[in-house]
């Protein structure tokens, strides 16, 4: 009998998402699902919408419900985590605030810059808790981490527990195949494609229709002449257009949303440009606005998921379950996964955490190789690979200067802020943060 151990099951509509797509696979019907949570409330929530989902599909899966890791994790086969350290209030909250002061503006701010390197030291430690809680009680379950800043986590997770399987889970690729469907008038089913790269700065290397045509002078266009890109179709409030500004400079089409893609860069978001800011559709701050509207809509959701008598269980795009059935039953499934580079991307750095189509079947998670990255393409992952080093360093080493050292290398930060401005910001950021930061990289405030 398969165990899924998900850690931060209080996150409801994403566990729907996993849990439901289990469901649908024959030899996933009869496994437990161990959800875990520390938030009483919010995991007797995802409970109750797990056991709606299984009553309305017919299985036999058994729910279980735990606060302690420990616990939840003995004798898992898979587990997933899904959490946010700190939340949205305060610490989300402070990573907007404080570097507005500044007069660094952000969309996002979970991936790289101030806000990715803040997130990833709060978050790696307890996914390291995770991985030592797994060595213990499931040493040969397969982690399938959905937490950002992905790549961070992932390369810390390496570092400190290098027998952990592990692999990095997004939906990036999945979604930008979506929006260009939508764009292309096409069918998701009709796309041929490559993609690699860093997560959420990897790029479309092959882009064909199923005869083999390349849909690359369609998209460029279907820009230049305006046509391009439509209103998107997942973030209808975020525009589209910094992607196929990077695609016509860059030759390529990034993964990740022009909302993200805009503070990984120092070309679009800058000081006394708010004509690009226009121009271009920068959400500035939208991050924070949709997290208080989901919060706000969450109490309704789940009010109606309550009183619901059967809850619809439709097949997701997440990669979770299909991985899990594919390992199992030993039928091959290609998904896209981020691994530590042990050469499948050789002109990245070793040990970089990298995205890559991956074969996963009853030998687990296995990379596929590309070696034909662009080098305009590699020259821009690598300044993303910088600040996930420095920020990987500073938590291994238990190091606090690489934290300032990494805010320092990255691209929109060093375009708006000058060395000092960058120090102080961080010193400021730790001080807000306090104990949500682990005890070597806490910072009082100066008397």
């Amino acid at each position: 009998m398969t165990k899924l151990t998900f850690i931060g099951a209080g996150s409801t509509i994403f566990m729907k998402n996993i849990v439901g797509d289990m469901l649908h696979f024959d030899a996933l019907k009869d496994a437990t699902i161990a959800l875990m949570d520390i938030d009483a409330t919010r995991l007797a929530e995802s409970e109750l919408v797990a056991k709606k989902m299984i009553a309305t599909m017919g299985s036999d899966v058994n729910v279980e419900t735990y606060s302690d890791q420990r616990r939840a994790l003995e004798g898992a086969d898979f587990v997933v985590t899904a959490f946010q350290i700190g939340g949205y209030d305060p610490c989300t909250i402070t990573d907007f605030e404080l570097p507005k002061q500044y007069g660094l503006r952000q969309t996002i701010a979970d991936t790289l810059g101030v806000g990715g390197i803040m997130r990833g030291l709060r978050t790696v430690p307890h996914l390291w808790s995770v991985c030592a809680d797994m060595e213990a009680v499931c040493p040969d379950a397969l982690l399938m981490q959905y937490v950002n800043p992905m790549a961070i986590n992932t390369w810390a997770i390496a570092e400190r527990f290098p027998n952990i399987k592990q692999v990095g889970l997004c939906h990036s690729v999945q979604n930008t195949v979506q929006e260009l469907a939508h764009d292309l008038d096409m069918a998701e089913s009709d796309f041929r494609y490559k993609v690699a790269g860093v997560n959420h700065v990897a790029f479309f290397l092959r882009l064909e229709d199923a005869s083999g045509n390349s849909l690359y002078p369609a998209l460029r266009d279907g820009y230049r002449s305006g046509a391009l890109p439509k209103p998107p179709l997942l973030m209808p409030r975020c525009g589209n257009k910094v992607r196929y500004e990077v695609m016509k400079h860059l030759g390529y089409f990034c993964t990740e949303s022009s909302e993200h893609l805009s503070e990984y860069v120092p070309w679009f978001i800058k000081d006394g440009r708010d004509d690009l800011i226009a121009e271009f559709g920068i959400p500035l701050d939208e991050y924070p606005k949709r997290c208080v509207e989901q919060r706000a809509a969450w109490k309704d959701q789940a009010a109606a998921l309550k009183t619901a008598a059967g809850i619809e269980v439709p097949k997701s795009h997440e990669f979770a379950a299909e991985m899990m059935n594919a390992i199992i039953t030993g039928q091959p499934y290609v998904a896209y996964g981020n691994l530590p580079n042990t050469g499948q991307i050789p002109q990245l750095p070793m040990g970089a955490a990298v995205e890559t189509p991956c074969l996963v079947d009853m030998n687990g998670v296995q990379p596929s190789v590309v070696t034909d990255i662009p080098p305009q393409l590699v020259a821009l992952m690598r300044s993303q690979i910088n600040v996930q080093e420095l920020t990987v360093r500073a938590l291994v080493d238990e190091n606090p200067e690489h934290l300032y050292h990494a805010a320092m290398m990255d691209p929109h930060m060093a375009a708006e802020l000058d060395l000092r401005q960058i120090r102080s910001l961080v010193d400021d950021l730790l001080v807000a943060h306090g104990n949500w930061n682990p005890a070597w990289a806490r910072k009082r405030k100066a008397a």
